[in-house]
């Protein structure tokens, strides 16, 4: 059976369509993997051959194909969080990152069209920091434990009952709550911006785990609210444990939002991007990174020669992004993000706040 056979029966079963009406100005081609597209595509599809199999690229090849063209007829720019699958991060994306480094690119990008590979969070945090542009998320669904946890009556809550104390906001969260909120932080800064406050207290919400691994690097007294990541909540300490008894050189990497007892049995803690860095400054023989499993995979990718044990958590919610939503996307130009101008400048200020601060 041929490549070009077993992508069509494959498409088949999973009740793909084989072309795209004329929507618009976009006239879109069948996506059909036809040895033109194969061609067009063999450079991407070596940024990932060894983690899509070939039987499934001709499935992935036509998507991306008409992705790249289409961002470029609509002069649109793709945004992606290191925990995108590969087919996405490394074949479509023009701009990848952590949650602060979207932020910052987000306010800088020379694009009408901003397409958020990412959650619902992100793509509010791009349109607030671009508010003449439009900024579409390929599912209006992809949400987040951590932003869900809490609410702008929350803050105000937490504010009266703890008068004069500053509100640090992960940025995990909705505008709602950024707006009720001093200055943002992601995981790479939320210490500086901690210590960059004068206060001897601090209102560090909504992760838990994030606070208290805070509060154990400062003198200043913080203060929680619980919430917790999905993915980085059902790491434990004695499932980390296990693995360095199999295997005493493994080298653990964790992400801050896991619980300290995790985070002490890590040989290194820091942000998705900097457990980027350190995996590509150090190189590490074998290494276990602590977070969801398909930033693992982007990293592996990158870096050749080291050796990734994957206990994989997946985050169900940016695994709501997939090629077919993005190009359904840029297509029909959905689903579109807005905010109530009655919050939208109160919760762009708390994010400038944290930008400008990492300038």
């Amino acid at each position: 059976m041929n490549m070009l056979q077993t992508a069509k029966e494959i498409r088949t079963a999973q009740s793909v369509p084989s072309a795209l009406e004329r929507f618009g100005d976009i006239d879109m081609p069948d996506l059909e993997y036809t040895p033109a597209v194969a061609r067009e595509t063999e450079h991407l599809y070596a940024r990932v051959k060894d983690h899509i199999p070939a039987i499934e690229w001709p499935v992935f090849a036509p998507y991306v194909h008409a992705i790249n063209r289409l961002k470029k007829e609509r002069g649109a720019v793709i945004l992606a969080h290191n925990y995108q699958t590969p087919e996405i991060f490394h074949c479509v994306s023009d701009i990848v990152g952590d949650s602060l480094q979207l932020a910052r690119e987000a306010g800088t990008v020379d694009a009408e069209i901003i397409v958020q590979c990412g959650v619902h969070f992100m793509a509010e945090t791009s349109k607030l920091l671009n508010p003449e542009k439009t900024v579409l998320i390929p599912d209006m669904k992809a949400g987040c434990s951590l932003s869900e946890s809490i609410t702008g009556a929350d803050v105000r809550r937490l504010k009266v009952a703890n008068p004069g104390v500053p509100v640090v906001t992960y940025v995990n969260t909705s505008a709602d709550v950024k707006a009720e909120t001093d200055i943002c932080c992601t995981s790479s800064n939320a210490l500086a911006i901690v210590e960059s406050l004068e206060e001897d207290t601090v209102l560090c919400i909504p992760d838990e785990y994030l606070a208290m691994n805070i509060a154990k690097q400062t003198s200043k007294k913080i203060l929680t609210w619980k919430g917790h990541c999905e993915v980085h909540e059902r790491f434990t300490a004695d499932e980390l444990l296990a693995y360095k008894e199999a295997d005493p050189n493994i080298q653990i990497i964790g992400h801050p939002e896991c619980h300290p007892d995790v985070i002490e049995v890590c040989d290194f803690s820091g942000s998705t991007s900097g457990m980027i860095n350190y995996v590509k400054e150090e190189r590490p023989q074998k290494v276990l990174l602590v977070t969801e499993c398909s930033m693992a995979s982007n990293v592996e990718a990158e870096t050749p020669g080291v050796e990734f044990v994957k206990p994989c958590n997946l985050c169900p919610h940016m695994k709501r992004i997939t090629l077919p939503k993005i190009l359904d996307s840029l297509v029909f130009m959905k689903e579109e993000v807005t905010i109530d101008p009655r919050i939208a400048d109160r919760a762009r200020l708390a994010v400038e706040r944290m930008v400008n601060l990492g300038k």
